[in-house]
């Protein structure tokens, strides 16, 4: 159990003492010179640029003054906003300072993450990223759910040098990827966050963050004085083109089979932004290319209850993602699947948020079919059209929402789900959310997909209940969920249904001096039953979290449940841990996570001993290499139904991923994954291989000059495991894709 982790830790937990108001209103200028965007702060735009230089160290100390100096400037223009970055470090030799590819700014080195808040609602904010070598990251960050989403891409310029006093950046942000309402002067909002790692991760704001406050961009620190910005007019046309040469075995049975190459195929398609005023967007697209160039991250699939999620990755679907989260996952884009157009709408009519979606998906893929103990898929063998609208309005710090989506199976079938959410905030250290759907289905009429797919009807509610409570100390929170057995959301990630949920957190935090700067004893029980009142689950979960030196997290609990699993109700008591440090400079990071005790056999009903450990090693051995390790290694021993005692199975996933960055734009990738499933079928109820897994190899050469203008060539090497150990080749291919921007 995690709890709290990553940046949601500096938002909830960065200090600040209660009693200190915010910073005073910054007032922005338009440059009387040029700014050049190259780094150098030395350009005379810069001269006249308002300043922000009063920083906050809020972790690990308590808003106390930061160990280096941050000095950042803002000013404008016609077209762009510009952010100059003077962050000062009396030892620069240890900056810590990778050239990386987009969105990889991390905490684990030096950077300067920007967050603005253009619609002055501190609901949502625009995170802007550049570490030491110009590398840049963008992300969303929802203030209800305390969510950083790096899904979506902006247009922006950044360019950075190190310096004898540390190091410098410029930002030059269009203002056609900015999204405002009509007003002239503007107010937005803005917070600065330097990340500071050394002997511990120093957290370093523009604006004092209480301890305990329950929310991070409530507490920017406003910008005005833009005036004569334009007003829309934006539009972004990118046309792109592919071409794969896929090679397959003459006959997939042999131990060496021959290959034989498929002729080359060429795709192409659209995708259009236009911003007719500059508070909305309308995207459309043709035939998008929605090519994956790097693979979905290893994740064991042996011995699982329900499906696993993947995060959505698809430029088309990313404009007001934010828009698009709400307790409950009924909207998770990666369902449809191959969409031969679409059509978007998204902005914002006063203090209300919108977005509507329209697309015809060609099918492909799997559709998730719930139940209370177990999910399964279906083929979606079938063109659909799928619809998806959002309705945000907000009232000071809270909002209420509205959440519509549809999806029509051409041949007859449907399910359509709609329903209220909303979120109130109170005070800073209180946040209730929740959401209330309904839905009404007919499954479509292919029993030869899935046995309940015969033409039925129907239908069940959802809702979905949270009250969270941070304070210096005491932080908790009470969880209430229940979906109906004849609730559906195609359109979403709802793998559970028939089933009633309550969850209480409880935990009190410390705040020591040394190794450890933070410690919080906690307790979580979760309760789940179907409608009938049946146990489904129940875990206790008493442990401890904890933060410390060279960003060290780490948590233990332990695991006291019981599940219901073919009509019998089995107990269970493990221990669940998590550790992750960032030692160094070049030994970036090392994460460790796992289960040790008692597991269920969720496939033959039963309780062994199980092991499962995850970990993750980063290393960076020069400033341009970097060397990723994922492992994954999880085994259960059980007693078989004659008495004997083994392994059931054995399920093993290894990724390691060498990219070389040679500049901000530029670099070479290569991927080995192995997965593998060793098991012993003797100690099964049903038919099982003995052994399966595959390899899978791959080569990227990427060149990004924007998110848009891109070029990859690629390579990629499939390979099966055969049940005598032998690695056959299943399949091969050469991937080439251009896409270009055009802009006006």
């Amino acid at each position: 159990m995690r709890v709290a982790g990553g940046l949601l830790v500096f938002a909830v937990c960065a200090a600040a003492s209660a009693a200190q108001d915010a910073p005073a209103p910054i007032e922005v200028h338009r440059i009387s010179g040029p700014i050049q965007a190259d780094g150098d702060l030395s350009d005379p735009g810069w001269k006249d640029a308002a300043v922000i230089d009063s920083f906050w160290e809020t972790q690990p100390g308590d808003n106390v003054p930061p160990k280096v100096v941050t000095r950042v400037l803002l000013a404008y223009d016609d077209k762009y906003f510009y952010i100059g970055i003077d962050a000062r470090d009396p030892h620069p030799e240890t900056i810590r300072a990778p050239y990386v590819d987009r969105d990889q700014v991390l905490g684990t080195d030096d950077n300067i993450a920007v967050f603005l808040d253009t619609r002055n609602d501190r609901k949502s904010a625009l995170e802007l990223r550049v570490n030491p070598r110009g590398s840049q990251g963008d992300a969303s960050w929802n203030e209800a759910t305390g969510t950083e989403d790096f899904s979506p891409d902006i247009f922006f310029g950044t360019s950075a040098r190190i310096t004898p006093t540390g190091w410098t950046a410029e930002y030059r942000i269009p203002f056609s990827s900015l999204r405002y309402p009509k007003g002239n002067p503007q107010t937005w909002g803005i917070l600065v966050w330097r990340n500071y790692p050394r002997e511990f991760r120093y957290a370093i704001h523009s604006a004092p963050i209480p301890r305990g406050s329950n929310c991070l961009i409530c507490h920017m620190r406003s910008v005005t004085g833009l005036s004569g910005l334009p007003e829309g007019g934006h539009l972004v046309v990118a046309p792109y083109a592919t071409a794969t040469e896929n090679g397959e075995p003459r006959d997939r049975e042999s131990d060496h089979p021959d290959f034989v190459n498929r002729p080359i195929e060429g795709d192409g398609g659209l995708d259009v932004k236009w911003t007719p005023g500059s508070n909305h967007a309308i995207d459309a697209t043709i035939n998008p290319d929605f090519s994956q160039v790097e693979a979905d991250a290893a994740q064991i699939a042996v011995n699982q209850r329900f499906a696993l999620f993947f995060p959505e990755k698809r430029p088309f679907f990313l404009e007001g993602v934010d828009l698009l989260e709400t307790p409950i996952k009924a909207v998770y884009t990666r369902t449809i699947t191959s969409p031969r157009w679409g059509i978007r709408g998204t902005g914002k009519i006063g203090e209300s948020a919108y977005t509507l979606l329209v697309t015809e998906d060609r099918g492909g893929g799997l559709v998730i079919l719930p139940g209370p103990n177990f999910s399964s898929f279906a083929p979606q063998d079938y063109r659909s059209i799928a619809a998806i609208g959002r309705l945000r309005h907000d009232f000071g710090a809270s909002f209420a929402g509205l959440l519509l989506t549809d999806r029509e199976v051409n041949g007859g079938g449907h399910n359509r789900v709609i329903g209220p959410d909303f979120a109130w905030r109170p005070n800073g250290s209180n946040l209730v959310t929740g959401q209330f759907l309904w839905s009404d289905t007919q499954t479509p009429d292919r029993p030869d997909l899935a046995q309940e797919w015969d033409g039925r009807s129907l239908s069940g509610g959802a809702v979905d209940l949270r009250w969270a409570h941070n304070e210096t100390g005491p932080e908790g929170f009470l969880h209430y969920r229940e979906l109906g057995r004849g609730f559906r959301a195609d359109d979403g990630f709802v793998p559970q249904v028939g089933l009633r949920l309550g969850e209480a957190f409880g935990g009190w935090n410390f705040y020591p001096t040394g190794l450890f700067n933070r410690i919080r004893p906690q307790i979580l029980t979760v309760y789940s039953e179907d409608r009938h009142g049946n146990l489904i689950d129940r875990n206790i979960s008493p442990g401890i979290f904890t933060l410390g030196q060279r960003n060290l997290q780490a948590e233990i609990d332990l695991n006291l449940s019981a599940t219901r699993i073919a009509g019998e109700t089995l107990q269970r008591t493990n221990v669940f841990f998590f550790f992750q440090v960032d030692p160094s400079r070049r030994f970036s990071r090392i994460e460790v996570d796992g289960n040790i005790g008692d597991e269920f056999d969720f496939d033959n009903a039963r309780v062994g001993d199980g092991i499962r450990l995850s970990s993750t090693i980063t290393v960076k051995p020069t400033d341009h290499l970097a060397l990723e390790f994922i492992g994954n290694h999880q085994t259960l021993d059980v007693k078989g139904d004659d008495g004997r005692k083994g392994r059931l199975f054995k399920a093993e996933t290894a990724r390691l991923k060498a990219t070389y960055t040679f500049t901000a734009r530029m670099l070479m990738r290569l991927i080995g994954q192995w997965v593998e499933t060793e098991r012993d079928p003797s100690l099964y109820r049903f038919p099982v291989s003995r052994k399966d897994g595959f390899f899978d190899g791959s080569a990227l050469f990427s060149y990004k000059l924007n998110w848009q203008t891109v070029l990859f060539l690629g390579y990629g090497d499939n390979r099966s495991l055969r049940g005598n150990g032998d690695l056959v080749a299943s399949g091969r291919q050469f991937f080439l894709k251009v896409s270009y921007a055009f802009q006006s």
